[in-house]
């Protein structure tokens, strides 16, 4: 009888419980974040800094208290806990740990990780608790349909809106005292630079992250390219996920040709599945490159070993390009690792194939699928990926290798300067790591880069440009029009016109804002040369990250000008594409015919 009753007054509360369980956990996830950003960022008091720890932890005690009373209110409990089986581990991590930490003054995990040279591991933990109720309090606010009413922001605004409170968000951490070396802080401007950098995964540095960042500055900065390199498609994901009635007819027809057949609604678990191979590829590239340093390179302890082999994975994949060498991978202990520099380049092919085309070939669900059928071919999309990437790679390899053969090259064997020849080439289609000085490169291959940069990667990868897509779109249209052929034809498919003329909006708009920035650029820093110049804009626009050398030196007007460039080009090709997807007022009319002159 009693238990029947504590049943009915679980079921009568539950929903009070409920709403007092998600105001606490939002109340309280903001609370520890703020602790957590002033005690790494501000306070320098030790024994300010253990009255902040000790707050974050009891207030990750109420969370594990927040989910046994989650587990006590769910009806099927099995099922509760299958499906918050991630949530339920940091829970079980945070009980361990709190008990080991404050009953038997064992603190298990920071005697973990600091027997292997880890350090801030604890306040890392801590963060990425805080992040997940945080995250998981947005979910459910966005699942609720008196939110969703409550918000109508188009997509298209929400995806820019999105990167801009990243950039911001970065921008503000920068400028806190202990995230620097250097006393007084980043100056606005320049945290701003590198916080648009890292999110929008271009890899331009006005300082060097190496030196000028303490060890939560370049955490910062790792957080913020991992974030920004999952960038338009993941934002687009989630989005679609979450906000099942806030998207519609127009963007959901915009997301489809993105993903070239797939339905962002079909797809359920897409967003988890493209987490997942992210950190799957990062994780197994980290423990390469872990191996592959070389002896030159030399690290105080494994945890900052570790620590390195992470950041270089992530800021390749994403196409980054950041280094914590100062000079990149030029740097004298890393310059003639070749068998390093070939797992970076690997792994930014990787992240500039796109997840459409790496889910389509190189998901274990694909692979089983044509073992079965061998002759089921790739994606129209994956094939134009991988071949427009293999041509653009071999081109820039071949015209590397003659154009510095006697410069850059010099001193270096047939094999050694193949590789070199080999990484530039993939680095300049959208990231900035160098294993040569590119100061002293010869003015035909600053040219050369400035071709492959604007080209860029492929539709939703990790990198930049103007998209193989819209490059092979150009060259169809070019080829019919001379052919005097109707259509745009290619593998056996016919493409739609209104393709065409998204590619050639595409690449206007992608013209005309590199040849405005570069003029603007010219009259702001005049002290540097236009080839100077010009590489800086391209690559900012195109999200590299290759510089002469001159992005320090810029004036805050030129950094300004870089900084709009780079967030531009992030979300400008996806800005315009949601945008050409509108509706028309009416389209049932036609005017007469009449013949310009062209050419």
């Amino acid at each position: 009888m009693q238990i029947e009753s504590f049943k009915h007054f679980l079921y009568d509360s539950k929903l009070a419980v409920y709403a007092a369980m998600r105001r606490i956990t939002y109340v309280l996830a903001l609370l520890a974040l703020g602790l957590l950003v002033y005690a790494h960022g501000v306070e320098e008091s030790a024994a300010v800094l253990r009255l902040l720890y000790f707050g974050i932890d009891a207030i990750l005690a109420v969370f594990v208290i927040i989910y046994f009373f989650r587990i006590l209110y769910s009806f099927d409990r099995q099922r509760f806990l299958q499906r918050t089986w991630f949530e339920g581990i940091l829970m079980l991590i945070i009980l361990i740990n709190q008990v080991c930490t404050y009953l038997l003054g064992f603190p298990i995990i920071f005697n973990i990780f600091e027997s292997i040279g880890i350090p801030l591991s604890v306040e890392f933990y801590r963060l990425l608790v805080t992040l997940y109720m945080l995250v998981l309090l947005i979910v459910e606010l966005l699942e609720t349909k008196v939110h969703l009413k409550t918000i109508q922001i188009k997509p298209s605004i929400t995806f820019l809106l999105s990167f801009v409170i990243l950039i911001l968000i970065g921008a503000i951490l920068f400028m806190l005292p202990k995230m620097t070396t250097a006393p007084g802080g980043l100056p606005f401007i320049d945290a701003l630079f590198m916080a648009t950098s890292a999110g929008c995964v271009t890899g331009l540095a006005v300082v060097d992250p190496g030196t000028y960042f303490t060890f939560s500055g370049q955490m910062v900065l790792i957080v913020l390219i991992q974030i920004g390199g999952l960038g338009i498609l993941t934002f687009a994901t989630f989005f679609a996920s979450l906000m099942r009635q806030g998207i519609g007819i127009k963007q959901h027809v915009a997301m489809h040709e993105l993903l070239e057949g797939e339905s962002l609604f079909s797809t359920k678990h897409l967003l988890r599945n493209l987490i997942l191979l992210t950190l799957t590829i990062e994780g197994i590239g980290a423990l390469i490159i872990f191996n592959t340093w070389g002896p030159e390179a030399q690290f105080t302890t494994l945890g900052n070993k570790i620590f390195y082999s992470v950041f270089h994975a992530i800021s390749a994949f994403c196409n980054a390009g950041f280094s914590l060498y100062p000079a990149g991978l030029y740097t004298e202990p890393v310059r003639f690792a070749y068998m390093l520099h070939i797992t970076v380049a690997f792994l930014i092919i990787f992240g500039g194939l796109g997840f459409p085309t790496i889910i389509d070939v190189f998901s274990p669900k694909a692979m089983r699928v044509r073992m079965k059928t061998p002759w089921k071919n790739w994606k129209l999309l994956s094939r134009i990926a991988i071949y427009t990437s293999a041509a653009l790679i071999i081109l820039g390899t071949i015209g590397f290798f003659l154009l510095e053969y006697n410069n850059t090259l010099a001193g270096l064997n047939f094999s050694e300067a193949l590789v070199t020849s080999f990484f530039q080439s993939v680095v300049t289609r959208t990231a900035g790591f160098n294993t040569v000085d590119i100061s002293v490169l010869n003015t035909p291959t600053l040219l050369l880069f400035i071709v492959l940069m604007f080209i860029g990667a492929s539709p939703g990868s990790t990198g930049g440009g103007i998209k193989t897509t819209t490059f092979v779109v150009l060259l169809l249209a070019v080829s019919a029009t001379l052919r005097n052929k109707r259509h745009l034809e290619i593998g056996n498919r016919t493409i739609p016109h209104s393709v065409a003329y998204k590619a050639f909006t595409v690449f206007t708009f992608a013209v005309f804002v590199n040849i405005l920035f570069l003029f603007i650029l010219s009259i702001s820093d005049p002290k540097f040369t236009i080839i100077q110049l010009a590489v800086e804009q391209v690559s900012a626009f195109a999200t590299v990250g290759l510089s002469t050398g001159i992005t320090a030196g810029l004036s805050d007007v030129g950094k300004t000008v870089i900084i709009l460039s780079m967030y531009l080009g992030r979300v400008g090709t996806l800005t315009l594409a949601f945008a050409l997807s509108t509706r028309a007022a009416s389209t049932a009319y036609k005017y007469p015919e009449t013949n310009l002159p062209v050419g």
